[in-house]
């Protein structure tokens, strides 16, 4: 499936300011994370807040890391998430089975990673590739080899991974993905200490990525 425009997610969303910053940009969605090991993670009520925040036509999406059945049924009936995101091990018949449309996460490191995903979770709404860490489940900050990524893809594709503003339009005309997904290449820096603000999301370098994204759609 190949997009007319490319769609982009900004995730690991920790604070109402930093989900307008990303509608007033321009993101077509944000994610929630919901698995507490992650430093971008929220609590429910940091949920309830942020999504009060975010206006019509932007897609609230909530991240989860090989949860049990209750924990997303709790989340789900305190917060209004519109869409799924299963970065684990999960199969397809337990992210099925929420009533709700849902993407798969899938570790890269072979092309056969993302040609057996597109079977293994054939009834998702779209497959996520990311970089491969055998410690982390996403959020590693680091790209991996597109050129491995199939042209022929049965679903929409969603490439993550090591994305900032200098590489996103690069990585969009090589892979031509259905969207695109950030979280670490649009975050504050902490100038003094030299780390970045993990959760912390800077306005600035939303939209400078925003329009990086904008520059292949009009171009394109």
């Amino acid at each position: 499936m190949q997009p007319t425009r490319i769609r982009t997610k900004i995730c690991g969303i920790t604070r109402p300011e930093d989900a307008l910053a990303a509608a007033e940009a321009g993101a077509d969605a944000i994610g929630l994370v919901f698995y507490e090991p992650s430093p971008r993670s929220v609590s429910i009520e940091q949920a309830r807040a942020i999504v009060s925040s975010v206006p019509a036509f932007v897609t609230v999406t909530g991240l989860f890391v090989n949860p049990d059945r209750m924990a997303v049924e709790q989340v789900l009936s305190r917060v209004p998430l519109d869409l799924l995101q299963f970065h684990g091990d999960e199969p397809q018949d337990f992210c099925q089975q929420f009533h709700r449309r849902w993407i798969k996460a899938v570790r890269v490191q072979l092309r056969s990673d993302i040609e057996q995903a597109f079977d293994s979770w054939s009834q998702a709404s779209g497959l996520l590739v990311d970089a491969y860490d055998p410690q982390r489940y996403g959020g590693t900050g680091q790209r991996f080899d597109w050129s491995v990524i199939p042209e022929k893809r049965p679903m929409p594709l969603i490439l993550a991974g090591g994305l900032e503003a200098g590489n996103v339009a690069r990585a969009i005309r090589q892979v031509r993905p259905w969207g695109v997904d950030v979280s670490g290449g649009v975050e504050a820096f902490d100038i003094e200490r030299g780390t970045a603000l993990k959760g912390i999301k800077d306005a600035a370098k939303i939209t400078e990525f925003l329009s990086e994204v904008n520059s292949v759609n009009q171009t394109d």
